[in-house]
């Protein structure tokens, strides 16, 4: 007796919605990242009470407890600060300054970078502090 032989299609594995997946997924960690741009530098701001939260503006300047200057990704000394700050300054008055100072920054590094702001008639100038730590938390920590 003979048998008819059936013909088998060849067994494909269709690797397109497992390609739908990975991008699927590859995106959303791409979109749920969050990525930190700046290099970490050591600051204790100080406390405010009253203080509101803001988005951070583009210009931030930093002083730091050395008295040096960190505008962007560039470490200035107070000489080169005034020309750091007029390369930025256009993008300052549009957007405003932020002033992150160290809480153990010397006055006049602070007054400094204030009077160079004022001199390029940036209007808008923030400084950054920390919220005020309520008693409790601070009888807790060690």
């Amino acid at each position: 007796m003979r048998f008819v032989r059936r013909r088998r299609d060849p067994v494909e594995v269709n690797l397109t919605p497992l390609i739908d997946v990975v991008f699927l997924l590859l995106i959303f960690f791409m979109v749920s990242t969050t990525f930190e741009t700046r290099q970490a530098l050591e600051l204790t701001l100080p406390e405010s009470e009253t203080g509101t939260a803001l988005d951070a503006a583009p210009v931030t300047l930093v002083v730091t407890a050395d008295g040096d200057y960190r505008l962007g990704e560039r470490t200035l000394s107070a000489a080169a600060l005034a020309e750091a700050m007029t390369e930025r300054a256009t993008q300052a008055r549009e957007h405003g300054l932020v002033l992150e100072a160290d809480a153990r920054a010397a006055h006049a590094d602070v007054v400094r970078a204030l009077d160079r702001a004022g001199a390029l008639r940036i209007d808008r100038v923030r400084i950054a502090t920390r919220e005020t730590q309520s008693p409790s938390t601070q009888a807790e920590r060690p």
